[in-house]
């Protein structure tokens, strides 16, 4: 079974979409980003929270500004906070390295076999 992880920041710009293409490629899941803010590239939908069975915030205000927004849609939904600031660019190294170590641990476990292999 596919797990559809969401990954949210502001803009949707830097973080979140980083973080879709760092883990496109982890088996067992589909992934997905979105921003809160208003002019964010990919807004936050209640079509993408029905999608999502895994989300995935920057930062505490977003687990806040989306908990206000989208309360209902939030239902049976685990969302975690990363606490990752909005100081890295798109693709940033050590972004991608301070990803791989805050959310591997809540993906299937596949994929940390392929993910240490890459790093070989």
């Amino acid at each position: 079974m596919t797990q559809h992880v969401l990954f949210i920041c502001t803009q949707n710009r830097l973080r979140s979409p980083t973080a879709e293409q760092v883990f496109a490629d982890w088996p067992g899941i589909e992934t997905a980003s979105a921003g809160l803010g208003n002019d964010a590239d990919v807004p936050v939908s209640a079509e993408l929270l029905a999608w999502s069975d895994l989300v995935f915030v920057m930062e505490r205000v977003h687990r806040d500004r989306l908990s206000k927004r989208f309360g209902a849609h939030l239902k049976g939904k685990r969302v975690l906070c990363l606490g990752i600031p909005d100081d890295y660019g798109f693709m940033d190294p050590a972004l991608i390295a301070l990803l791989r170590r805050k959310v591997s641990p809540f993906l299937p476990r596949t994929g940390i076999r392929s993910r240490a292999d890459e790093n070989r």
